[in-house]
């Protein structure tokens, strides 16, 4: 009995991996329905995108590659280094050395969802995540540069596993014995470094969220801390709140 168009769409919807959709065209190729034919081609299209972005990981490797010698790698990323609100929020991330993860990136080129998504993958399969996050008050007290290196400095720490090599998004990271190779713009070079990036920012994407709920009137869930219009408007009206850095407002309070 001939399988439904709408059942064959559905299996192709449920066709993610280059192996799953190369299944699909084995099992359907041969099914001359215009709506089957048009589904293949989407599916070898899908495939081909797959294997750009396969190419483009790899190339991503390069600096895993080159210190992976040496023993654990590691990759170094902020985010929130700009707002007038919340924390500056570093994270340190070792990946497996055989790891497969797909499309990532600087966080910033990646969507909300996707990165979501990749959080989620990478906390499972990465051989150690360490957080490290330093408040409004303490950047106020030892400025944003030196709070964001404390912040890095306790994402190391925090690792399970001591890394051998770190691969930091520009900056080198001062009292860390460890070895350290800064690359610039990293979050796009190396997955590693792009790893980090993506949980330090949906780690603190989370945290003002939260924020939002404790302080409503400054969209906190939208602008994450970022000196948005409205977020100047509030601040005017409301005055400051705790999570605000009053070293970065002085010219809106």
């Amino acid at each position: 009995m001939e399988i439904k168009i709408a059942e064959i769409k559905e299996q192709f919807g449920k066709s993610q991996t280059k192996e799953e959709l190369q299944s699909f065209i084995h099992t359907y190729e041969q099914d001359g329905r215009n709506s089957v034919v048009a589904l293949i081609e989407r599916a070898k299209k899908a495939i081909g995108a797959i294997e750009r972005e396969i190419a483009r990981t790899e190339e991503m490797k390069k600096y895993e590659y080159e210190y992976e010698q040496y023993g654990y790698v590691c990759g170094i990323d902020e985010v929130g280094r700009g707002p007038f609100a919340g924390p500056v929020v570093a994270c340190a991330v070792i990946l497996p050395a055989n790891s497969q993860i797909l499309y990532l990136n600087d966080s910033k080129k990646l969507s909300e969802k996707k990165r979501e998504e990749l959080y989620d993958v990478i906390m499972k399969e990465a051989v150690a995540v360490g957080i490290g996050m330093r408040d409004a008050g303490r950047i106020d007290e030892i400025n944003i540069l030196q709070a964001t290196y404390e912040a890095m400095r306790d994402a190391i720490g925090n690792l399970n596993v001591k890394p051998d090599v770190l691969l930091n998004d520009a900056v080198t990271i001062p009292g860390v014995e460890i070895r350290q190779v800064p690359i610039i713009k990293g979050d796009a070079k190396s997955v590693s470094i792009a790893a980090a990036s993506i949980v330090a920012k949906v780690t603190r994407d989370r945290m003002m969220v939260e924020y939002e709920k404790e302080y409503p009137g400054f969209d906190f869930a939208s602008n994450k801390g970022y000196g948005t219009q409205k977020h100047i408007d509030a601040l005017k009206e409301q005055g400051p709140t705790p999570i605000h850095r009053r070293s970065f407002i002085g010219n809106f309070i």
